[in-house]
């Protein structure tokens, strides 16, 4: 579809020629294009019903015993199971039939150019496609075998080994694949950084930070588990090699990279001293650290976290059997599936968000607490409740502790983005007033989520505030994900919550919120996407909260947002958007469409006014007729976010329950 809605006076074309050069044709807000109108859509009535009637029974089938959903969270580049391998290898715990099963899953993930990419029909990634390489040396694979001889070559037109992340390198000089002098220190004396200075661990992302600290101690222990004999991966590296940081480019000579090169340089010199006085203490404070996070659910309740607190644990010589490492090592093989001929990991659960999204939807269809499934689901999210004062305290030491986590164990972390869906869904099915204790928990919710509002008005994932780019120009930042900042698409999800609770559109912190989101349009009036991919994802979210508040959705820059919307649907009717869009702003809105990313398009056009529009129109037939007979629907991309550029997720319910959603709201408007 290549017809938009624009405003004349935002675009600066009150005729609308512009938009016609482009194939667009501008139509005013409400009203509807060629002889297709609201009353002929009627038609769709008997379909739009059955469509949702086969997706509720399709969900309401998926609900645990408890009352919770969980679907499979998947990732595509193979790098969970190729670290899994190399982990067995480092404890000296090599499970054979895992080996086997685990190269049939890499082996599966391998790309047409002979690489590893980070989400389907991506281009190879160097550090993907190493490990996977090492993954494969350690099985037995010969570099004479034709699919290693493709993976080489593939590594060396990338730049060669030299070329992977920091991560990876610490993880191969393990192995003594590298040097422990050429990676980047991560010393444990970060731990003594007060919080009242400005860099130190608590400014760093929660992810990052649960990451890290184990890895402080893995660089102070610097341990090396020799190679099986007769394996290397020696020819991955270029000819010549080009180590470390390049102090003649451009960035590298002055500035805040040179600045944290040094220091990494000043670090690793202090590493050849006989004596380190602050060593000994530093260690025991990342030590203590961890092991008060290694809880129910595992350190960060995510595979990276998890899996160095193992390793970390194992070079600070706590046995197999030790209850610390065993809980650690329990929780992390805990992400494991096994299957017949194959082993593949999820990063974590997800029960807390799929179960909140999944009650929304259905709670928009119309299903309320008093289905005996849903007041299931209520009670379970209520007592999901997180009472206990996390990290997020350390910057933000007011009451009240609340909020919700995303895994079924979490308690340091709990985040704004799962707690207000939490709080939605609970009121979508009526379940405050009728079950007990629930509008307590979501009074104290609401309290929570203002205090982590940021300065700049919007609100992060973890903590408040968590912006301090400098952070990005460390050596051991180069997987993007040392910040936590505050994005449109959480800020315009607090707004679509606090609207229909009864929070005015002049309240302060709302009125701060829409300057935020404001700032963060695009020139093409979309939004990005730091949570799902991608701007589809984060124009539908800012336009839903906008209309949830109470603005005036005739406002241009509103309809900017809905034209670009409507400029990017596919000529089936659907809208999609491929995670290259990340690394290439220029493909906004360019993909394949999906089921979640045409459901999402389809709530931010709904909210602007255009639910009569025979592009709306379109986007529901093309949901209806993709439906499976069962109700549920298929999507072959990845739609969801890690990390932004390195890893990226397949949420595997997204394409069941957003479809739900967007035809509910179609119904009611």
């Amino acid at each position: 579809m290549t017809e938009a809605t624009l405003s004349d006076i935002e675009a600066g074309d009150p005729e609308g020629t512009a938009c016609e050069s482009e194939g667009y044709v501008a139509t005013p807000l409400g009203t509807d294009r060629g002889n297709t109108t609201r009353s002929n859509a009627e038609g769709q009535n008997s379909a739009l019903r059955e469509a949702i009637a086969r997706s509720q029974n399709y969900l309401l089938g998926r609900q645990h015993e408890e009352g919770y959903w969980c679907g499979f969270l998947g990732n595509w580049d193979g790098t969970l199971v190729s670290d899994y391998i190399m982990l067995m290898h480092f404890l000296g715990a090599v499970n054979e039939s895992h080996v086997r099963k685990g190269v049939k899953f890499i082996l599966s993930k391998r790309n047409e150019a002979g690489g590893w990419g980070l989400y389907p029909g991506a281009p190879s990634d160097v550090s993907a496609t190493v490990k996977a390489y090492f993954a494969l040396k350690l099985a037995g694979y010969s570099a004479e075998d034709p699919i290693m001889k493709g993976a080489c070559a593939e590594v060396l037109r990338m730049g060669g080994m030299d070329k992977v992340n920091s991560f990876t390198k610490i993880y191969l000089a393990m192995f003594g694949v590298f040097g422990w002098n050429e990676v980047p220190a991560v010393p444990p004396e970060l731990m003594f950084m007060p919080e009242t200075f400005y860099l130190n661990v608590w400014e760093m992302s929660s992810w990052s930070r649960a990451i890290l600290v184990p890895l402080t101690i893995i660089w102070a222990t610097k341990p090396l588990k020799p190679l099986p004999a007769g394996i290397s991966i020696a020819e991955l590296f270029s000819n010549p090699r080009q180590r470390g940081l390049d102090s003649n480019s451009e960035n590298g000579r002055y500035g805040w990279e040179h600045f944290f090169y040094s220091l990494s340089e000043i670090a690793k010199t202090i590493e050849k001293l006989p004596f380190k006085p602050w060593r000994k203490k530093s260690l025991a404070k990342a030590e203590e650290w961890m092991l008060e996070r290694v809880v129910p659910g595992g350190l960060g309740a995510v595979y990276p976290s998890m899996m160095n607190a193992v390793v970390a644990m194992d070079c600070l010589g706590y046995a197999e059997d030790h209850p610390k490492r065993k809980s650690a090592m329990d929780e992390f093989m805990a992400l494991m599936i096994e299957e017949d001929d194959r082993i593949l990991f999820q990063p974590c659960f997800s029960p807390v968000w799929d179960t909140a999204i999944c009650s929304l939807a259905l709670g928009k269809s119309g299903l309320g607490v008093d289905h005996p499934q849903m007041e299931k689901a209520a009670r379970w999210m209520a007592g999901k409740e997180c009472r206990f004062a996390g990290d997020w305290f350390h910057r933000t030491p007011v009451e009240p502790v609340s909020g919700w986590y995303f895994e079924f164990h979490n308690q340091f972390y709990p985040d704004v983005d799962d707690t207000v869906m939490v709080m939605m869904a609970l009121d979508s099915m009526g379940a405050p007033g009728r079950i007990n204790g629930v509008r307590e928990a979501m009074d104290r919710g609401l309290k929570w989520l203002f205090t982590m509002q940021g300065a700049d008005g919007g609100w992060g994932a973890f903590d408040r505030d968590n912006n301090k780019e400098v952070f990005e120009k460390v050596p051991f930042a180069d997987h993007n994900a040392m910040l936590d900042p505050s994005t449109a698409d959480l800020t315009s999800r607090m707004l679509e919550h606090f609207g229909p609770v009864g929070v005015p559109r002049n309240h302060p912190a709302v009125i701060r919120a829409v300057d935020f989101i404001k700032r963060e349009q695009e020139p093409e009036g979309c939004w990005y996407g730091r949570w799902g991919v991608n701007y589809i994802y984060g124009t539908w979210q800012v336009l839903r909260g906008m209309a949830q508040i109470g603005e005036d959705m005739v406002k241009p820059w509103l309809q900017r947002g809905a034209g670009w919307l409507f400029s990017i649907q596919n000529e089936d009717g659907g809208w999609g958007e491929s995670c290259d869009s990340y690394e290439h702003p220029e493909l906004k809105g360019i993909g394949p469409s999906t089921p979640s990313q045409t459901a999402w398009a389809l709530m931010g056009l709904i909210a602007a006014g255009h639910a009569s529009n025979h592009a709306v129109q379109e986007g529901i037939r093309y949901l209806i007729e993709t439906q499976n007979p069962d109700g549920s629907w298929d999507e072959d991309w990845f739609t969801g976010t890690g990390f932004p550029k390195v890893y990226y997720l397949e949420y595997t319910m997204y394409r069941h329950y957003f479809p739900l959603l967007a035809l509910s709201h179609y119904r009611d408007d």
